[in-house]
């Protein structure tokens, strides 16, 4: 309902840009923008590694499940919190790159903080031989996700939040987070699941249209929908989204529904992933660099110190949130 800046600083390491305009758009591929790292040796097969790395090492219990969503099986990754207190569960919807490494740690880190996560792939059977994300390079990826019907995707995860509320260890309150591409599916799984405790939108826009040349229009009828509050974490650099924003808060605000957006100050999209404590730092200009290349390796670093900062802020948030769920 009402726009803050937090003091948090952040521009991209690795960022990815999602298309997430809404009913309407959300699938237009076109809508969907892919910036590189700020340096060509931080990529993503980098940054994934240490990911893989903490979810190979967690103490937590995880699990790949197939959810039945009629003739579909959904592979979903589930992570169990260490509790003796049965737990509320959280939907993780992922990036425009489907299943990653990167996804499947936050996943853990959810469970690490008291809260039973799953991670569906929203590509199961779509791929090659009926694979899901991995069967995919990662244009392709990005492709295939771009062309999901969004009624299946609708589907799945309600299939999902089905099966994670069921769970012996489920308290039956679920909740919804989403990044970057996954963020808009985020805000546009509320307006279909009004039963769900919070919906996160990370990065991403509510339903509405977004024609060339014209400015964002919200779709009020299908956020009328909306049953839970819905809490958004936005970057400042990233007018793109931030422009979706002041429309969204009003059109919400009319509606009477909860919407409590957060911008952080300096921060730029992606932050969640580029922001993570242990992807690896930029490199230093080595000595004797000309006066260009230090001034690229003093901004390359100061961007990932950035990235970390607005990070753990929107992890603050968001966990203090949740606790009162």
């Amino acid at each position: 309902m009402k726009f803050r800046v937090s003091s948090s600083i952040f521009s991209m390491l690795f960022v990815a840009i999602v298309s997430g305009v809404g009913v309407v758009t959300a699938q237009d591929l076109n809508a969907h923008h892919h910036l590189t790292s700020p340096t060509a040796l931080l990529n993503e097969e980098a940054i994934q590694d240490w990911a893989k790395q903490k979810v190979a090492k967690s103490p937590r219990h995880s699990e790949w499940v197939k959810v039945k969503n009629g003739t579909r099986e959904v592979n979903s990754f589930v992570v169990y919190p260490e509790s003796n207190k049965k737990a509320t569960a959280v939907v993780v919807i992922h990036e425009i790159f489907g299943m990653s490494d990167w996804v499947q740690q936050l996943t853990d880190e959810l469970a690490e903080a008291g809260y039973i996560a799953i991670a569906p792939d929203l590509l199961s059977g779509m791929g090659p031989n009926g694979g899901g994300t991995s069967s995919f390079d990662s244009n392709g990826v990005r492709q295939a996700i771009g062309a999901l019907p969004p009624d299946q995707i609708t589907a799945d995860l309600n299939a999902v939040a089905d099966y994670v509320s069921k769970l012996p260890g489920a308290n039956d309150k679920v909740a919804v987070t989403g990044y970057c591409w996954g963020g808009s599916q985020s805000f546009r799984f509320a307006t279909n699941r009004p039963s769900l405790k919070a919906a996160f939108v990370f990065y991403g826009s509510a339903p509405g249209t977004n024609a060339q040349g014209q400015p964002y229009a919200v779709d009020k009828t299908v956020l009328g929908k909306i049953g839970a509050p819905v809490y958004g974490f936005y970057a400042e650099n990233d007018m793109r989204i931030d422009a979706t924003v002041p429309p969204t808060s009003e059109a919400m605000k009319e509606l009477k529904k909860t919407y409590d957006p957060v911008t952080y100050a300096g921060a730029g999209h992606g932050f969640m992933r580029g922001g993570e404590p242990n992807a690896p730092e930029p490199p230093a200009a080595a000595a004797g660099a000309d006066e260009a290349a230090v001034k690229k390796a003093a901004n390359d670093l100061a961007i990932y110190k950035a990235n970390r900062k607005a990070r753990d802020d929107a992890w603050a948030r968001w966990k203090a949130i949740l606790v009162k769920l």
